[in-house]
């Protein structure tokens, strides 16, 4: 079966259609143009699907040998709220909102997919599910969709992100943890305010905040194994509210990522145990909020090996990968059933996520045979 070729065959209008997608990007869980989209590119093919609510696809192509295993595809479709200075003629024309993190690259290639493994339906036994899943990057598409029953009955399940900065054409994957825990804090500081003369007479909460941005590292210089990878940003500072007065209050905010789940369990009472004797050292007081975005998404070897070997099928460059810090909400699908992510080099000269984000559309070929070479592989395996 000529995957590489089918997925040639079918590049323009994948092409086509991400650029649509990029051109009117949607925020987590507001992609209803996205959503609407993809369900008319299904109905053109004759491919059954199903709504998720509020946003999101479920869609699923039969082989006609027979019944078989069921194996799932996934493809997130969510934007980020950036705007977009690429300069490309199919630029986000939505303010402030832009395909920076290639969910529109996603989606396109596992529509591309549909179109192929649809083709040659009558070559297989079994049943292909495509997950066009919302809302990726807050940390709460996958719940949604495995909550409306997108994991029931699958065997195994495949992922694919695109990579900018890597060489096109290249996958990658490995066992174990691949992708951290990544979550999402707000410490409160509350002290009191006074004349910036006068200094003595209030409890400074910039001063506070300060000193609990370097206290925050000691979590990863003195809490933990240094041998365990830990991450703790300070992504936000405010405080105050003129030059001239002593800030009562001030609020950061940020992420931290890990690898180990043992660790990620104990973040949060290290996390609030600092905040508040931080803050206690400067006579003030402190609120911690605590939001687990996603868990360690973990790897299982045998569906990493299955799909190296499709993966080599499809492209030279393949090679095993290191763990990455970035978080991933498909992590929730395989805490239930044996998955495996992958990355696709699709080169760049931008990381995710930035305004200037842009990757080599030839790469997406790659990606179409890939996502329905593993799917046919997986089906036929005895």
């Amino acid at each position: 079966m000529d995957f590489k070729k089918m997925a040639q065959d079918v590049q323009e209008k994948v092409v086509a259609f991400r650029r649509d997608l990029h051109m009117n990007p949607e925020p987590s869980l507001g992609e209803f143009r996205t959503t609407k989209q993809i369900a008319a590119a299904l109905d053109e093919l004759g491919v059954e699907y199903r709504l998720l609510d509020p946003t999101g696809v479920i869609a699923e192509v039969h082989g006609t040998k027979g019944p078989g295993k069921t194996v799932a595809l996934r493809g997130d479709i969510d934007a980020l709220s950036i705007q977009e200075q690429t300069g490309l003629p199919y630029a986000s024309q939505v303010a402030g909102m832009m395909h920076a993190c290639g969910h529109d690259t996603h989606a396109s290639m596992l529509l591309g997919s549909v179109m192929v493994l649809n083709a040659i339906k009558d070559q297989f036994a079994g049943t292909v599910r495509f997950i066009f899943q919302p809302a990726e990057e807050v940390g709460a598409g996958a719940t949604l969709a495995i909550q409306q029953g997108c994991l029931e009955g699958v065997d195994g399940i495949y992922g694919v992100h695109i990579g900018a900065q890597k060489a096109a054409h290249m996958l990658t994957s490995s066992a174990g943890p691949h992708h951290a825990a990544a979550d999402r804090y707000v410490i409160k500081i509350h002290g009191a305010a006074c004349h910036g003369a006068g200094p003595h007479k209030g409890r400074d909460a910039t001063v506070c905040g300060a000193a609990m941005v370097m206290a925050l590292q000691t979590m990863v210089s003195r809490e933990f194994n240094p041998m365990v990878p830990l991450v703790v940003t300070v992504g936000s500072f405010h405080s105050g509210s003129r030059f001239n007065i002593v800030s009562g209050y001030a609020e950061l905010e940020g992420t931290i990522r890990s690898i180990d789940p043992e660790v990620h369990d104990a973040i949060p009472g290290v996390l609030k145990r600092i905040a508040e004797e931080t803050a206690a050292a400067y006579g003030c007081t402190a609120e911690v909020e605590y939001q687990i975005l996603t868990n360690v998404l973990v790897n299982d070897a045998k569906m990493v090996e299955k799909g190296m070997a499709s993966a080599r099928k499809v492209t030279d460059l393949v090679e095993y990968d290191t763990p990455t810090m970035g978080g991933e909400d498909f992590a929730e699908y395989t805490k239930i059933v044996p998955g495996a992510f992958f990355s696709l080099g699709a080169g760049g000269e931008y990381p995710g996520h930035s305004d200037h984000y842009y990757v080599e559309e030839e790469a997406f070929a790659t990606g179409v045979a890939f996502y329905a070479q593993a799917a046919y592989d997986f089906l036929m395996e005895e």
